[in-house]
């Protein structure tokens, strides 16, 4: 009963910026973490950043220093601001929440995904 709505994927220059942002919606009882994950052909997904309802991060060793996720409980948004970007940082980004549903049910739901670019 979650959906969530991604957006801000798109073409940059290597050296540029983006902004992802998704948001949550639905019924359920609490969020207990919403984060973002990435796939390049060929490549496992893998975790780019999450952060907790209590504000606690974990990023991606590739990614320290560059990206910086952060997130609005009361909108239940997360978003993934991206600097000093890399070609390889091309990927698909998925958003994911974690969540508690109505019968207090632990539950994932993942966003469709969003295309970043990252061009030389």
């Amino acid at each position: 009963q979650v959906q969530l709505v991604e957006s801000g994927g798109g073409l940059v220059q290597a050296g540029g910026s983006l902004r992802l942002s998704c948001a949550a919606s639905g019924r359920f009882f609490s969020i207990r973490s919403m984060g973002w994950y990435r796939q390049a052909p060929g490549s496992q997904r893998e975790l780019v950043a999450d952060i907790t309802s209590g504000g606690n991060t974990n990023y991606a060793d590739s990614v320290k220093g560059r990206f910086t996720i952060s997130r609005d409980n009361a909108k239940n948004t997360v978003y993934l601001q991206m600097n000093s970007l890399k070609p390889e940082d091309t990927a698909v980004y998925y958003c994911k929440v974690s969540y508690y549903s109505r019968d207090i049910r632990p539950n994932d739901s993942w966003g469709q995904g969003t295309q970043v670019t990252v061009a030389s």
